[in-house]
């Protein structure tokens, strides 16, 4: 769905008059510079899971981080308990301009959460199936803690926070414990555009993903600091946030004129240990049809090259770590060698580093050992990059383990990406945030 002047607008002036901090004395009265919501990596599913308090009265929800959702979506069929649920109707400004093609629902059931007539109709996506299903748009309280960048600080909330009811068939595949999915992506009922709304800061978010700490994400500007007091967003590297015209047909995206709600980047091409490798870099950008470039995921768990960019890239790391005897593969990885093989560095084994150079030809997204290589079964380190088929819908899709223990600031305003690779020169990681200090 586009993210129109005139939609932002709406969302801007409804959170104006309604997402003033709750008057509960457990809750901060002063408006938050930041927010934040721990992240754990479930290695069932290598999926990324949140929690946020919601309903009245406040109920923990764990949430699978689907970066390129729409919105913050739960299953509304178990247990949905909460004084302070509203539906969205479907004649309000806000559902119109969401240009819902079923704009009107009628339930036979309800009335109850997710099942009201006359309510919204939006449609929830499971990403990691790619299930979609009629929910209900409706406004809960949600509450989260605000922070200085460095602690936590005071709960604050949104009273009427957009969301979307969904179905429990749709938690299919998700990791055990979650009732649903939190959305970050480019929609004025993202969580990133919400908060901002909300608390009137910059429309900023930021992700640091753990593999098996307590990574972080923040809603609007930096500092970012690690233990032991290391601020990792002051020598962020910037890239343009690209928009794929075309939403259809492998965004949720409802009206498939719409532009997607998904992040991408612009790459030129890919080098290896600084040389570069030849691939078909017409696949690197968004054709008419919406297919081709670069996308950032956190719902894929490993980088997925199209076919012929894998082939590449395999082919010259085999050449250049020729010397080193490969084992027998383990799916889906198709490149492995005896974990031995390789020393060890503060960047992870010592292996040739993958460069993907961006859109002003210079700036570089380097993946190092920690990130390019992961250890599976046997003593193996597996390239922990994927075949994603010829003729995929995106050349490259950049997954969760490559985002580990890297910052990536997405800057909504100004439509572009900052990150650095990877935090572990630094010597810290993503699960180095003090969750337990109170600001």
């Amino acid at each position: 769905m586009a993210p129109s002047v005139a939609l932002y607008l709406l969302v801007s002036l409804l959170f104006s008059v309604s997402s003033s901090i709750a008057k509960t004395p457990s809750l901060s009265s002063r408006p938050p510079r930041a927010l934040f919501l721990p992240v754990t990596k479930d290695h069932s599913t290598n999926q990324y899971i949140t929690q946020i308090n919601q309903r009245t009265p406040f109920s923990p929800v764990k949430l699978v981080v689907d970066l390129g959702g729409e919105s913050l979506w739960v299953d509304c069929d178990k247990g949905y308990k909460s004084s302070t649920y509203k539906p969205v109707h479907c004649r309000s400004s806000l559902c119109s301009l969401l240009k819902t093609p079923f704009g009107c629902g009628e339930c036979y059931g309800g009335p109850k959460p997710g099942c009201y007539n006359h309510s919204c109709s939006f449609f929830p996506t499971n990403s990691v199936t790619g299930v979609t299903t009629h929910g209900e748009l409706a406004k809960d309280i949600v509450s989260l803690q605000s922070t200085n960048g460095s602690n936590p600080g005071p709960l604050v909330s949104v009273p009427r926070f957009v969301f979307t009811c969904g179905a429990t068939f749709l938690l299919k595949n998700l990791a055990k414990g979650t009732n649903g999915m939190a959305g970050f992506g480019r929609t004025p009922i993202g969580l990133p555009s919400q908060f901002s709304h909300a608390f009137r800061f910059s429309r900023k978010f930021a992700i640091c993903l753990s593999s098996y700490g307590t990574g972080v994400i923040f809603f609007g500007d930096g500092p970012y600091v690690m233990l032991p007091g290391i601020d990792i967003s002051y020598r962020l590297n910037y890239t343009p946030l690209l928009i794929n015209k075309i939403g259809a047909p492998y965004s949720t995206t409802i009206a498939g004129s719409d532009p997607s709600a998904e992040y991408y980047i612009g790459v030129r091409g890919i080098k290896i240990n600084g040389e570069p490798v030849a691939i078909n870099t017409t696949l690197l950008k968004i054709n008419k049809e919406g297919y081709g470039g670069t996308k950032i995921s956190t719902t894929v768990p490993y980088t997925t090259l199209e076919t012929s960019i894998y082939k590449a890239v395999t082919n010259t790391l085999i050449k250049m770590v020729s010397g080193v005897p490969r084992m027998k593969p383990v799916a889906p990885f198709k490149l492995c060698y005896n974990a031995s093989s390789f020393g060890s560095t503060r960047l992870g084994p010592g292996f040739p580093p993958v460069d993907l150079v961006l859109q002003d030809g210079k700036t570089l997204w380097t993946f190092f050992g920690a990130n390019s290589l992961v250890s599976v079964e046997g003593g193996r380190l597996c390239l922990a990059f994927v075949d994603g088929g010829v003729g995929s819908v995106n050349a490259i899709v950049i997954g969760g383990y490559q985002l580990e223990n890297a910052i990536l600031q997405f800057d909504l305003e100004k439509s572009r990406l900052g990150f650095i690779s990877t935090i572990l020169g630094a010597r810290t990681t993503c699960g180095n945030f003090n969750f337990t200090s109170i600001a």
